[in-house]
């Protein structure tokens, strides 16, 4: 090849060997053709590689700063576009970062219209153990999926996947299934705990000494002070079946009639029981406290639950694709954590600014992202400003590194074709070979 023929290039690394050993790809942008390959992506290599093209006057790449230097040293004059496609993901992996770092698995927010229809009501209410399992089935029947069915119901999946196998005979009867869990006690606790963490914060202690104070870690400490932590467990109602299971309603009104536990087991064991005494006193111990936490107070329908995996989700599709929330929810979500819905218009100002070039309102986007004061959003503009020339020639110009990464792709279907063992003399022989062949 003529070496002076080069005048726009992308570059990408691919790896030999995953976080060991890396080389370098250089593709021209007007042919769609691999150029060359070099067996190393330090600095000072790719550096002195370059200069053997004398032309190149622009040059796509990632965001690579190894990248940038070595092109700046071997073309100081060249023009440097910074991927689109690294732009956009980078900016999305930061976003969901802080979601999975601030959020809880689920977002509780105030009931929506569909969830405060009188069947939702009831079925919302976990001692309908009878009617959740029959909705489950009927929906299961109608074509929803177990997900589907388990975001109606405000359920996990294994959970609805146990319905949906229960024998016709293990069905509870009885609404007045028993409440294992001291859920209120433990919220009492966890709270707590928050409050001190909150406290300690409040009065401007630095996070390294509240955590060697209350032996919390970082996350943990960040989470608490965030004002959207949750204390509901998500693992909370999913309780696990046991032998006493089938018999705890009739035991609760057995003892109710002044039995002991003794007679109540000789009873039930005629009908299949296999279980100790003491099982039926922890059992009853348990559904006394948590009816004392309980009394006079009725299932909580007022507000609902949205996975964050559905948020999640947001980042990269429209909300129309996603089958866990609707609009209604969504406007809910982002009226109850206002700094979620500004994420979501950064990102979106981000990709309309991008893809109708309007390169001076970068920098005011800019501002406002740093504004929010999250740090995973910080840690990107900090990235962007740092290369901020590439990027703006990336929303000015056409070129991007769609061509490294296609190529970068080709070379991988090589070296499995060779099953991985061939030297980086025959690869790049067999990789330049095939581009030879090739009928743009």
């Amino acid at each position: 090849m003529n070496k002076k023929a080069l005048v726009h290039a992308c570059i990408d690394d691919f790896a030999f060997k995953k976080r060991y050993t890396y080389g370098t790809i250089l593709i021209d942008m007007d042919t769609h053709r691999v150029v060359d390959l070099l067996n190393s992506r330090e600095k000072d290599d790719v550096s002195q590689w370059l200069r053997q093209y004398p032309n190149i006057s622009v040059v796509s790449r990632d965001g690579s700063a190894t990248y940038s230097a070595a092109i700046t040293q071997a073309h100081p004059n060249a023009i440097q576009v910074s991927d689109r496609f690294h732009l956009f993901k980078n900016l999305s992996e930061a976003v969901e970062k802080y979601m999975y770092r601030l959020y809880p698995a689920r977002l509780e927010i105030p009931a929506t219209m569909a969830t405060q229809s009188p069947e939702m009501q009831a079925l919302l209410n976990t001692r309908n153990r009878h009617e959740r399992i029959m909705f489950s089935r009927a929906k299961y029947a109608d074509g929803y999926t177990q997900s589907e069915i388990a975001l109606l119901l405000h359920s996990s999946i294994s959970t609805i996947s146990k319905y949906l196998k229960m024998e016709e005979c293990d069905i509870p009867t009885a609404m007045n299934s028993a409440r294992e869990k001291q859920h209120l006690i433990e919220m009492k606790k966890k709270q707590s705990k928050v409050d001190h963490v909150k406290e300690l914060f409040k009065q401007g202690r630095p996070v390294e000494e509240i955590m060697c104070m209350t032996g919390h870690t970082y996350q943990t400490i960040m989470k608490y002070v965030s004002g959207n932590y949750s204390l509901i467990n998500g693992h909370y109602d999913n309780r696990r079946p046991g032998k006493l299971q089938k018999y705890e309603a009739e035991v609760i009104e057995l003892r109710s009639k002044g039995m002991t536990y003794k007679q109540i087991t000789e009873i039930i064991r005629k009908k299949g029981y296999t279980g100790t005494v003491d099982a039926l006193r922890v059992f009853m111990q348990k559904e006394r406290e948590h009816q004392k936490n309980l009394q006079g107070s009725k299932p909580n329908t007022s507000c609902e639950y949205v996975a964050r995996k559905w948020m999640v989700q947001l980042i990269y599709r429209k909300i129309e694709a996603i089958k866990g929330i609707t609009n209604e929810q969504y406007e809910v979500i982002i009226k109850k954590y206002p700094t979620l819905g500004k994420v979501y218009e950064l990102l979106r100002a981000f990709h309309e600014l991008v893809f109708s070039k309007k390169v001076d309102l970068l920098d005011s986007w800019m501002l406002q992202a740093e504004k929010l004061d999250i740090v995973e959003i910080n840690y990107y503009v900090s990235g962007l400003k740092n290369d901020i020339s590439a990027v703006k020639n990336a929303i000015i110009l056409q070129f991007n590194n769609g061509l490294a990464e296609g190529s970068v792709n080709k070379l991988k279907v090589i070296k499995r074709i060779m099953y991985g063992r061939c030297s980086f003399k025959l690869l790049k022989f067999k990789l330049l070979r095939l581009e030879l062949q090739k009928i743009n």
